[in-house]
């Protein structure tokens, strides 16, 4: 996030970056179906959140709550965080075996901007599991962790 005008941008500090996010998530997201926060209060640099996303309508993930957990390391917003389920899935940008969201795979990983938030993520994935090729996938019994 930048701020300014005329050609000059203030670079937001990420802890400052950070507690907005943390603010936003805690407030909840739109319809509700999609949330976040931190996993760790006492954590002072804001590494480990955790997300939930309810699955969308009319698919094979609706009324199914995932959880997912998020890592944003010291380079964060300039680079993504790790996202990873924690539920298991059944998508084509989740590596199967590890519950991690491949950046190759996941185009908000793939072309990460600064101005892309950890909602941003969440919200994305939740409209991929309601795509074509995720909407019908068989998935794990529900409950599956990984």
């Amino acid at each position: 996030m930048t701020l300014g005008s005329g050609g000059s941008s203030v670079v937001v500090p990420r802890n400052f970056r950070l507690l907005e996010e943390l603010e936003r998530g805690e407030k909840g997201i739109g319809d509700g179906t999609v949330s976040y926060g931190m996993d760790d209060g006492d954590d002072i640099y804001m590494r480990s959140w955790t997300g939930t996303i309810i699955g969308p309508h009319n698919t094979v993930h609706e009324g199914r709550i995932y959880q997912l957990k998020l890592f944003c390391d010291k380079d964060y917003p300039e680079k993504p965080p790790t996202v990873r389920f924690h539920s298991r899935v059944n998508m084509g940008c989740v590596n199967h075996e590890t519950g991690v969201v491949e950046p190759k795979k996941f185009g908000l990983l793939a072309n990460w901007q600064r101005e892309y938030t950890m909602e941003d993520i969440l919200t994305q994935l939740k409209k991929e599991m309601a795509t074509s090729h995720n909407r019908k996938l068989v998935q794990p019994p529900e409950g599956a962790c990984f």
